[in-house]
């Protein structure tokens, strides 16, 4: 490490500036560090945090496909879980659809996000890859130029400047990458899809032995195994109301309407581990470049929960992502790096495609459309329409049952 003589702030370099420790930025390192290329990871969180942070937790089967190509599934397959079923709960009653055995599918693998992150983390560390903790990027610098640089905010509050090659943005929605780029050269696509999910993360064993998708007049409500101990549920949430605006008792009795258990038997109850209320949006970044600097992960686009999509594009721009690095930087050849972004948004917009008719099949009609214009009403009779399609149609359950597991 040195010092400028001329100021304060310290001075470091690296080919690659990978900023962000979550799977996008994690899958970039690794892969550098094995093609040999001098790459740092900047992460704001602690250690801790980013390895227990709770995320999604189905892996679809490209993605570990991309773990096992680069030999970083050991956790995966000793720990994860294969999964190939879901289960529409209606008023009209219920129905399964053995998805994995649909299509070109494939199932998925349950396999906690923080899970993953411990993997990837504990591979890079043990091989000598260098990462920063609690560093706060600050701003990408001269993008457009051959050296880019990263000021970044020390653990002890002291600036840094990194220069680098070229950066990969992997630090999310809110991070320093896409704060860095120049409005006139990008364009933000968003959207909200008016509707509001109160996260849950309950200590009990699941209910169901498939993903549980309940359709009913008081709202969505979603269950999602995790663990054998621990499971995430879903509730469609009147937005603007608190995460702890109900009692865990009542919180439960709404589970148990909504999932129809007087019907299809009881959900097996534990104590709320966390809470969380978040608006189902979505938002793409386009183009992915900007000069030096490259999007990944949130950092590229965001996805509503609905279909498990965020992960799974992380991994695979990641992959995208660091061969092209790797091609620019060992080889001379830039065309990876000059396809990158048109590639991944491919991806990307096919993924939010498919999660937009997972949003519009599972919820009561928007909070703005109710009692408007029959517009409650004409949204409840196309849902059941699309219910009853994916039920009776196997050309239906075929297009479902590949873009659910695809990327």
């Amino acid at each position: 490490m040195t010092e400028s003589h001329t100021s304060r702030t310290l001075c470091e370099s690296a080919d690659v500036v990978v900023l962000g420790a979550g799977p996008a930025g994690l899958v970039v390192g690794l892969l550098l560090q094995a093609a040999g290329i001098d790459c740092v990871i900047l992460e704001r969180a602690s250690r801790t945090h980013v390895q227990t942070r709770a995320r999604a937790g189905f892996l679809a089967p490209n993605t570990v496909r991309v773990l096992e190509r680069h030999d970083l599934a050991d956790g995966l397959h000793r720990d994860g879980r294969r999964h190939g079923t879901c289960e529409f709960r209606t008023e009209d009653g219920r129905f399964r659809l053995d998805y994995g055995s649909l299509g070109q599918g494939g199932q998925h693998h349950v396999y906690p996000q923080q899970n993953l992150v411990t993997d990837l983390l504990t591979r890079y560390l043990d091989s000598g890859g260098r990462i920063r903790f609690r560093t706060e990027g600050l701003a990408v610098r001269d993008a457009d130029s051959a050296r880019p640089s990263v000021t970044t905010r020390e653990p002890d509050g002291r600036p840094t400047r990194w220069t680098a090659r070229y950066v990969a943005g992997c630090d999310g929605r809110h991070g320093a990458a896409r704060r860095s780029l120049p409005p006139d050269t990008v364009r933000h696509h968003r959207h909200d899809h008016g509707v509001t999910w109160l996260g849950l993360l309950a200590a009990t064993p699941p209910s169901l032995d498939a993903v549980g998708y309940a359709i009913h007049a008081h709202g969505f409500a979603g269950h999602m195994a995790r663990t054998a101990d621990v499971t995430r549920y879903y509730l469609q949430w009147r937005r603007g109301t608190p995460a702890d605006a109900w009692p865990e008792q009542r919180v439960w009795d709404e589970l148990d309407i909504r999932m129809r258990a007087a019907d299809h038997g009881p959900l097996r109850r534990g104590a709320l581990l966390e809470r969380g209320v978040f608006d189902l949006t979505c938002d793409v970044v386009e183009p992915l470049r900007h000069g030096s600097l490259f999007l990944a992960g949130d950092a590229a686009s965001l996805l509503a929960p609905a279909a498990a999509k965020g992960a799974n594009l992380a991994v695979l721009e990641a992959e995208i992502l660091a061969q092209a690095l790797v091609d620019a930087l060992a080889r001379g050849d830039t065309a990876g790096l000059d396809a990158y972004s048109d590639r991944c948004l491919a991806h990307i917009w096919r993924a939010q495609e498919f999660t937009g008719w997972m949003t519009r099949l599972l919820h009561a009609a928007p909070e703005q459309d109710r009692g408007a214009g029959g517009g409650s009403f004409f949204h409840a009779a196309l849902q059941r329409s699309r219910l009853n399609s994916l039920r009776t149609s196997r050309i239906h359950q075929d297009w479902f049952a590949e873009n659910y597991v695809g990327v």
